[in-house]
């Protein structure tokens, strides 16, 4: 029996809503097989992001430093000028990373020692805060004078524990000890991914688009195509935006807090920094972190961190991120929280930074569906504007009638 169109197209969408309704229903199972697969994944998908990220260096001194360099005439430096950009390109890399170590590991050790060293004050003043509070209860001392500790049964539950939680004690740190080995191994193994990726892209895009063209039709495989393309620029434009930002934060926070006389103000600049590369919810993280590390030290001091942060936060909102990330990623700010909260909850970090990204793509793509279908029923935005007038005139019309 040959179907119609119009039953095919009813049983498509049967079908696509079953299948809607089933993952819905099974929601939880489908991230649990999503989060296992990516696991397994994990170090080619790492690898193929620190290509992405690295990529945008090597652009910089393939397409701007060296760009003098390129054509027929300069045929040594063609044959050289790709492992010799890998090379600074990691050099820059490297160097970053450790001057960041070197900004923040003294000043951690300083916290450290600061509150190891203030332990005591802060216990005397705990107890003065519960003394006083005794004192606005009207709890006597005497209330709490029959309490007693039996030190001989405290002794004993330790040396039980010590002795049955000694083997599992082990067991925990070969656990910990070998999933550290792994995950520096898998770095490792990613990073050696990622550039022999930046060494070969040229090669790797022409085996996917012969790949593509082979297996896929023509109109279909173009289509495809054109989605990488559009996801390339929106990437890159997302990564090269949010590093852009968090550099002009991290610098404005370091010479706010070098201004006002704050503590430890290289080590929270690259703090809030380097969280400023977590849309929204970044600029809570580095806050809180610097105000508790300012607060060790001064807690006036750590109140007026916060409404510097605050304030700051408000300049690079307004002014700064329009102006440096701009209207490349596209997307509004509330599907940008949806984007973050379902990334995050996911995939944890890794998805609340790849998400927004992500859902840019989706958007542009949706938008774009969306103008197309709109443009053969010939509704334009104005015509869809005086609908909705015409729709809330006629009801408030049959309201008045009934």
């Amino acid at each position: 029996m040959k179907l119609s169109k119009r039953n095919k197209t009813l049983l498509t969408i049967i079908g696509i809503s079953i299948v809607m309704f089933v993952a819905i229903l099974n929601l939880g199972s489908i991230f649990k097989v999503l989060k296992s697969g990516f696991a397994l994944a994990q170090p080619v998908l790492v690898g193929c992001a620190i290509a992405f990220i690295l990529n945008v260096f090597l652009k910089f001194f393939e397409d701007r430093v060296f760009r003098r360099l390129q054509g027929p005439q300069h045929k040594i430096w063609n044959k050289i000028h790709r492992p010799v950009c890998i090379v600074l390109t990691l050099l820059v890399v490297l160097g970053i990373i450790l001057v960041v170590i070197r900004l923040i590991l003294p000043e951690l050790v300083e916290t450290i020692n600061t509150l190891a060293d203030n332990i005591p004050s802060y216990i005397k003043q705990i107890q003065t805060w519960i003394e006083q509070a005794m004192g606005a209860l009207n709890i006597s001392e005497a209330t709490f004078a029959d309490v007693e500790i039996d030190w001989n049964k405290l002794s004993s539950m330790v040396v039980d524990f010590l002795k049955n939680g000694s083997a599992q004690v082990l067991t925990t740190t070969v656990t910990i000890t070998s999933s550290i080995f792994s995950t520096v191994v898998n770095f490792f193994m990613s990073v050696i991914f990622g550039i022999y990726i930046l060494g070969q892209k040229e090669k790797l895009g022409r085996q996917l688009k012969q790949i593509l063209f082979a297996y896929l039709p023509n109109a279909k495989a173009a289509r495809t195509l054109e989605i990488g393309r559009l996801s390339n620029r929106i990437f890159s434009a997302f990564v090269s935006g949010q590093l852009t930002e968090a550099v002009i934060i991290g610098v404005l926070c370091f010479f706010g807090m070098t201004i006002f006389r704050m503590p430890y103000a290289p080590m929270v600049a690259v703090l809030v920094g380097f969280t400023a590369l977590i849309p929204i919810f970044g600029a809570f993280i580095g806050t809180a972190i610097g105000a508790f590390l300012i607060l060790m030290v001064s807690p006036i001091k750590a109140f007026w961190f916060v409404i510097f942060i605050i304030v700051l936060q408000q300049v690079e909102g307004n002014l700064i991120y329009p102006r440096v990330v701009g209207t490349s990623v596209g997307l509004p700010g509330i599907w940008v929280l949806a984007a973050i909260i379902i990334g995050g909850g996911a995939f944890g970090m890794i998805g609340m930074l790849i998400s927004v990204p992500i859902a840019s793509v989706l958007y542009c793509l949706i938008r774009e569906s969306v103008g197309k279908r709109l443009k053969r029923k010939s509704m334009s935005p104005d015509v869809l504007k005086e609908i909705g007038q015409n729709g809330g005139k006629q009801n408030e019309s049959d309201a008045s009638v009934s």
